[in-house]
């Protein structure tokens, strides 16, 4: 198991080396270049996504040479210290590339167990905002070093829902579906286009739900560290992520197990 000390050195690590990626993306904002599509022509790749990842990974493996990375675009390293580093270069491509100022970098540091990987370190920056959200398993959450709680006390009605929607345009009707079911009986619903940056988000208070499905382990990793550290409770099944107050969880699962 790794020690306190080692996950302080990668939660350092990981705030570098999100930072790092941000700044390459900020640079490019506006200007990102070549776009291509990869499953569909709504999951979106740019020059900017592969900067940013090139980038990342050169200082994980400066700095980090053991470790192992699970990377989106690719650029994937089998390690053996029993840690590995999962990354979204870019969270929120489509947002990038039209030009709307959500999107981040999120870099999760996972440690492997009998059960498999858990993710022990989260960091998600918002390089628009000068905003980095940081999570250590065990040692809480801040936001700019400042310890993050979720809001406490809220009842369904006073939720509001941020919600994600697949690559696969014909799941989205399905996906469509759940939050329309949802949608009367909480305060809004809102799509930020970022899994990592809605987690990140319900840790600050932000919002105080999330579903979506179809997702992939380095769209949740990072902002599921910083959001159970700040008291929400995160499911993920299969592709499907679920976050809320722990007090309501157990009401919202079966509205969403239609999806995944």
């Amino acid at each position: 198991m790794a020690t306190a000390a080692e996950l302080d050195d990668c939660r350092r690590v990981a705030e570098e080396a999100a930072r790092l990626g941000g700044r390459e993306l900020l640079r490019r904002f506006g200007d990102h270049g070549r776009v291509d599509y990869k499953t569909a022509p709504t999951d979106l790749v740019s020059e900017a996504d592969r900067a940013s990842e090139t980038r990342i990974v050169e200082l994980l493996r400066a700095r980090r040479p053991g470790d192992g990375i699970l990377a989106e675009e690719g650029s994937d390293h089998v390690g053996d210290s029993g840690l590995r580093w999962v990354l979204d270069p870019l969270d929120g491509t489509v947002n990038y590339v039209s030009g709307i100022p959500l999107w981040c970098v999120s870099v999760a540091c996972e440690q492997q167990t009998p059960d498999g990987w858990r993710p022990v370190v989260g960091v998600v920056h918002d390089p628009v905002h000068d905003e980095t959200f940081c999570g250590v398993r065990g040692s809480g959450a801040a936001l700019n070093g400042t310890p993050l709680t979720r809001r406490a006390g809220v009842t369904l009605g006073e939720v509001v829902l941020a919600a994600g929607y697949a690559y696969d345009v014909a799941h989205r009707r399905v996906q469509a579906a759940v939050v329309t079911d949802l949608a009367g009986d909480v305060r809004g619903v809102r799509m930020l286009g970022s899994t990592a940056l809605a987690l990140a988000w319900i840790a600050a208070g932000r919002c105080d739900a999330y579903v979506e499905d179809r997702t992939f382990r380095w769209d949740w990793a990072a902002g599921q560290v910083i959001a159970v550290e700040a008291g929400v409770a995160v499911e993920v099944s299969g592709s499907r992520v679920l976050a809320a107050p722990p007090e309501l969880i157990d009401g919202l699962r079966p509205r969403v197990a239609a999806l995944g």
